[in-house]
């Protein structure tokens, strides 16, 4: 690596997802790093920030101005797309995301993706912050996109039982229903990159905690294949599963998908060995154990030990909990800051 910083932070984070050399190693956070803390500091607070452009962006920007990342991420939940899509969302209060209240699919077969849905409320909110988010930073910081994967989708539509039940009672429904609901997050991901998204997040929770590795490898692998096909080519998308997925990381690294952000959960030396380089690895903190209740030094052991094994990118895990204090991502950053400048 050069001696001194010589790329744009957005420059940075697109060759590291992309496996290029850099002048250092970036600061990414695929998920939400919002934080009571900072939304103290900005006035930008819970639940209005979720649908509020202007909260949204200016929450969103504490993850570079605040704490020093490479990115801002200004998604910060994983049910915008179901509140666009007619699920009852509770966004509840300042110190808690936001729920599910109702699941309004029954006849899944009569689902169709609404004409109007880039325009509703909470899309056309995600889409005016991307858009403000790049007009601040230009290619300073790497602004990251998200959407919700089909098979998520399903669960807030259908509720997770259902759908569930479904995989086994009716597989050709489910496959049918899955089949539809990619037209989601592909129609959303073009307008984030239209609105300025640097980098995609493509969540979809496909986890060895819920569904075994067949089950994805039939339902859902050629999904995000056929969806990596359309996806605009010059934008890393980030592949986010959490739990254990080391039974079907190999199946990841055939979507074609740029990166995967991992859990702590998965021993970082056996997913560099199932990624075999196909796919580059982004994650892996403890986000309740280590961020939420860890001290400063116990953060800086955890990014050295990610570091140490062969992780370039480290990251939370997943959105951080709303009460982690500000100086143990700052630590991260810190950490990750130091490991680059011995390795000069």
């Amino acid at each position: 690596m050069a001696a001194r910083e010589q790329m744009a932070g957005c420059e940075r984070v697109v060759a590291a997802l992309r496996g290029r050399d850099v002048d250092r190693l970036p600061l990414i956070t695929p998920t939400s790093v919002a934080t009571m803390e900072s939304m103290t500091a900005t006035g930008a607070f819970f639940p209005e920030a979720h649908t509020d452009p202007h909260k949204m962006a200016a929450l969103a920007a504490t993850g570079h101005e605040l704490l020093g990342f490479d990115t801002v991420a200004p998604y910060f939940s994983i049910l915008l797309e179901a509140a666009a899509l007619g699920c009852t969302v509770d966004w509840n209060p300042v110190d808690a995301m936001p729920a599910i209240k109702n699941n309004p699919l029954q006849k899944w077969e009569e689902w169709r993706l609404p004409p109007n849905f880039l325009n509703r409320q909470p899309i056309k909110a995600l889409l005016t912050a991307i858009s403000l988010l790049k007009k601040r930073y230009g290619h300073r910081v790497a602004v990251v996109g998200k959407v919700i994967g089909p098979w998520t989708l399903a669960y807030h539509l259908c509720g997770v039982q259902n759908f569930l039940l479904g995989l086994v009672l009716e597989p050709e429904a489910v496959r049918d229903l899955l089949g539809r609901l990619v037209a989601v997050p592909l129609l959303l991901a073009a307008a984030e990159v239209e609105a300025g998204a640097d980098v995609l997040t493509w969540a979809d929770h496909a986890t060895g905690d819920l569904v075994s590795a067949t089950a994805y490898r039939e339902f859902l692998l050629p999904l995000h294949q056929r969806a990596v096909k359309a996806l605009p080519a010059d934008v890393p998308v980030i592949l986010h599963t959490c739990g254990r997925v080391t039974d079907r990381l190999g199946y990841f690294t055939q979507t074609g998908f740029t990166a995967f952000h991992f859990d702590s959960r998965n021993p970082p030396a056996e997913l560099l060995i199932l990624a075999n380089g196909r796919l580059t690895l982004v994650g892996g903190i403890n986000n309740p154990q280590t961020l939420l209740n860890g001290r400063v030094a116990e953060v800086k052991v955890e990014v050295e030990r990610l570091l140490k094994a062969g992780i370039r990118l480290v990251a939370p895990e997943c959105a951080v909990p709303l009460r982690t204090p500000n100086q143990n991502l700052k630590a991260v950053v810190q950490a990750v800051r130091d490991f680059s400048r011995r390795q000069r």
